[in-house]
């Protein structure tokens, strides 16, 4: 079993309050389960309206495969205009990690 993370983090566009900062990031959260079935969550700058970081977890039993969503996870959110993508933290958790 293979555990996949990304951490992204966000500069947002127009937004000026939590209630349109709202409305720019639970979208990106629920297409992102939808589409690829991944755990995601708003995880940190919750008070800051023009910020976000979005967490993300992934499981599989093939590390190609997990590769493949997070690759496509992070084409997702890099590709959406009402954002930029600061950057971005990829980690891969093993069995044989302690």
């Amino acid at each position: 079993m293979y555990v996949g993370t990304l951490s992204f983090d966000l500069l947002l566009g127009d937004v000026r309050s939590l209630k349109e900062k709202r409305s720019v990031v639970r979208p990106i959260v629920a297409e992102l389960q939808r589409k690829y079935a991944v755990s995601v969550a708003e995880t940190g700058d919750q008070d800051l309206h023009r910020r976000a970081r979005i967490g993300l977890a992934a499981v599989s039993g093939d590390t190609g495969h997990l590769t493949d969503v997070l690759d496509r996870c992070e084409r997702l959110v890099a590709a959406r205009p009402e954002v930029e993508l600061l950057s971005v933290r990829r980690r891969f958790h093993g069995e044989d990690d302690d």
